[in-house]
């Protein structure tokens, strides 16, 4: 049996994979495409220059797990082409206006090759054994002890039983697609039905030249295009490292509708408006679309047919809990608690998940604490079990703050909801630890103590600096996707005043917390003093 069934072959799943594979972890990967990447693609033009019709830029300055994972890999990058000059064109029938200024890219980089390098690279240390191509997940049932997975391919229904399955796919498409057997709680249901795609409703176009005319006329190659007949909206230049090869890349400004509606004249439609934004020079190039409305792997029903919101780079965090007991995982850069929806964010969904694989059996199958006896070294072993159950009451606190949250809306409470309901939640967390914590086997005669601190406590305080981070980051992320915090928009949108003032109250109960742990360590070390020789606790 797999320990882990990964579905999707995008970037979430691959760096997942590969993680796995150098733990040493049996895994699968199952795709329902004939490709990997997911939303990554790149194209080659004639003249063999990669044209990323998918994600083209990465960020040094905000996305540091994908520029560790793009040095790791030993990929070469280059910043993207842009002097801050851009051309608007406001009106149809007439030229467009050039404006000087920053660049608009904001330090943006691309990979030399195309982003497509990424997945090749994550790719080729994996046991293609491992990689099943033309698989679609139909159905996933969870067995109790294990999941069983059922996949649609070109010639028969197969199906495979793994320990756990991570689910590396937007979750709107589970919707569309999948049929969970349990059927999955509401509340987890909705915040994959609000999930919205990233870009799934949009298309892209990229067009190869035989040479970069516009930078010749000393022009960036960034245009906008506003007027109501726009066809193309935003236009970059999509040239290699040196500019030998080149290329415009652009989004679309037609939505899925009309796209479809003038999809035999489209290509002429985005040639004309490359020509009189850039001249004559530019007809006639070799253009590469896709339209990713149109594929049913990527978009769902409802990122077709619903407007694009306030797109949110923290994603709802009841996509982020595991379950059926730690036995399914939702992923994806849809379900990230950061740059949710980018490339960064697929590794952020990665990370977690890896995080939650390698928890497992951090404690033991009973879920007590070490004792004597159990063959485990000293007091080692007891803080690496407390730091797992600690670790483990995340989704807890979340749960807990959830709740509380729900008795004053029903009690009709107006004041405080988010500060009240993260205080109470974190609170029962530091008054649980403080009843495991006495139970824990610790050998306490040699621990020295200096000015009234056990030297235990940085090990008992380390592991609560995630849990009470990711609390107040679930709280704020749940709430800005809340209807019933809709009317509330103190709560529904907290400041960054109301959010420092939670934050304090947390720090306040952090510091009480502290104190009562090392109290307690202080006696049970008295305690043991106080036995007659040859007596152990």
């Amino acid at each position: 049996m797999l320990e882990t069934a990964i579905v999707g072959g995008g970037l979430c799943g691959m760096a997942l994979a590969r993680s796995l594979q150098q733990r040493g972890g049996s895994f699968a990967v199952f795709e329902a495409r004939h490709r990997l990447g997911g939303r990554v693609l790149s194209a080659r033009s004639r003249a063999g220059l990669a044209l990323d019709l998918g994600p083209t830029w990465f960020w040094p300055d905000t996305q540091p797990l994908l520029v560790g994972l793009i040095t790791e890999l030993g990929l070469s990058d280059f910043a993207q082409h842009d002097d801050g000059t851009v051309l608007h064109l406001k009106e149809a029938d007439k030229p467009a206006e050039q404006i000087s200024g920053p660049p608009i890219h904001q330090g943006a980089r691309r990979l030399s090759g195309g982003m497509t390098q990424l997945i090749t690279a994550l790719s080729r240390d994996l046991p293609q054994s491992c990689i099943h191509l033309g698989h679609e997940l139909m159905r996933i049932v969870d067995c109790g002890t294990h999941v069983r997975l059922i996949f649609a391919t070109e010639a028969e229904s197969v199906a495979i039983e793994a320990r756990r399955a991570v689910l590396a796919l937007p979750p709107r498409l589970l919707i569309d697609h999948v049929g969970f057997f349990p059927a999955l709680d509401d509340a987890t249901f909705e915040a994959m039905r609000s999930a919205e795609t990233w870009m799934a409703a949009q298309a892209k176009v990229v067009v190869a030249y035989d040479q970069a005319h516009w930078r010749d006329k000393g022009q960036s190659g960034n245009a906008f295009v506003s007027h109501e007949q726009a066809v193309v909206g935003e236009i970059f230049d999509a040239c290699d490292e040196g500019g030998d090869r080149a290329a415009l890349g652009g989004f679309l400004a037609f939505p899925p509708d009309l796209r479809e509606a003038f999809n035999v004249g489209l290509p002429m439609l985005m040639d004309s408006q490359m020509v009189q934004l850039f001249g004559s020079a530019l007809e006639g190039g070799e253009q590469h679309y896709q339209d990713w409305a149109s594929e049913r792997f990527t978009c769902s029903a409802l990122d077709r047919t619903t407007p694009r919101g306030e797109h949110s780079e923290i994603a709802n965090p009841m996509l982020r809990r595991a379950l059926w007991e730690g036995r399914l995982h939702l992923g994806g850069a849809e379900t990230a608690s950061h740059a949710a929806g980018y490339l960064e964010g697929a590794l952020n969904a990665a990370k977690r998940i890896e995080r939650a694989i390698a928890r497992i059996g951090a404690a033991p199958p009973s879920g007590r604490a070490p004792a004597a006896g159990d063959g485990l070294s000293g007091n080692a072993a007891s803080l690496a079990w407390f730091a797992a159950w600690v670790a483990a009451q995340r989704d807890a606190a979340f749960d807990d703050y959830r709740q509380r949250l729900a008795r004053s809306l029903a009690t009709q409470q107006r004041e405080q909801l988010t500060q009240l309901a993260v205080l109470g939640a974190i609170e029962q967390v530091f008054a649980a630890a403080l009843q495991v914590l006495d139970a824990l086997t610790l050998d306490l005669r040699e621990v020295a103590v200096e000015r009234g601190r056990s030297a235990l406590m940085p090990e008992i305080q380390k592991p609560f600096r995630d849990v009470m981070q990711s609390l107040l980051d679930d709280a704020v992320a749940f709430n800005r996707t809340s209807c019933a915090l809709s009317n509330f928009p103190f709560e529904h949108k907290p400041s960054k005043d109301y959010v420092q003032t939670i934050l304090r109250d947390i720090a306040a109960a952090w510091q009480e917390f502290s104190l009562a742990a090392n109290r307690l360590l202080l006696a049970k070390a008295e305690a043991v003093r106080r036995q007659p020789t040859g007596v152990s606790s």
